[in-house]
């Protein structure tokens, strides 16, 4: 599983690292018990299903060191497995109090370089190199929740499963910038969206 992660995410992963994915993942199946992080039906197939998803998104960073952000993390995807993988900082942004919990004890756990937020993405300040989210809004909706966030040379990196195509033709109406979609390794009818120099259109 360790070529399949690595595969995923473009660059090599040590034993370390994998180690560490391996004790997230466990944990991950144990506090879905306690509170719904993951749909249950998806925990049998969770390296595909969440583990090399959330991985995959890694071979978009656009420099070694990248600050990273992570809006609506929940259980921590992508953002853990980001986190595990990335040299530079990775920020969690989880308005649940369990779930920022349980993301706070899992980045001390690890030792990752990561912090966690308990805020809606409107509630977080700073600028980053990367931005991504999984699964939180429709895509005109997530940029502008985040667009405070972001330079010009953010690097938008947003898994948008199959309606990828069609919401960010909805985003280009009101957002201009240079996207692309890119597909997804683990299901042939996902896309992942990748946008540079998003800003929103003068009216």
């Amino acid at each position: 599983m360790i070529q399949v992660v690595q595969r995923a995410a473009g660059r090599p992963v040590s034993r370390e690292t994998f180690g560490r994915i391996q004790w997230y993942v466990e944990r991950l199946g144990a506090e879905n018990s306690r509170q719904n992080l993951v749909s249950a039906a998806t925990l049998n197939a969770v390296w595909s299903r969440h583990i090399i998803d959330s991985a995959q998104l890694v071979r978009f960073e656009p420099n070694s060191g990248s600050t990273w952000v992570d809006i609506g993390s929940g259980g921590g995807l992508p953002g853990i497995i980001i986190a595990c993988l990335v040299e530079g900082p990775v920020t969690l942004v989880e308005p649940r109090p369990l779930r920022a919990r349980f993301l706070a004890d899992t980045v001390q756990a690890l030792g990752l370089n990561a912090t966690v937020v308990q805020s809606k993405a409107e509630g977080v300040s700073g600028k980053f190199d990367v931005i991504t989210g999984r699964a939180v809004a429709p895509m005109p909706r997530f940029l502008s929740m985040c667009d405070h966030l972001s330079t010009r040379k953010t690097h938008w990196v947003l898994p948008k499963g199959r309606s990828a195509q069609s919401e960010l033709e909805d985003a280009q109406r009101s957002w201009q910038g240079v996207f692309h979609v890119e597909q997804s390794i683990t299901d042939p009818e996902a896309m992942i969206v990748i946008g540079t120099g998003v800003r929103a259109m003068t009216r």
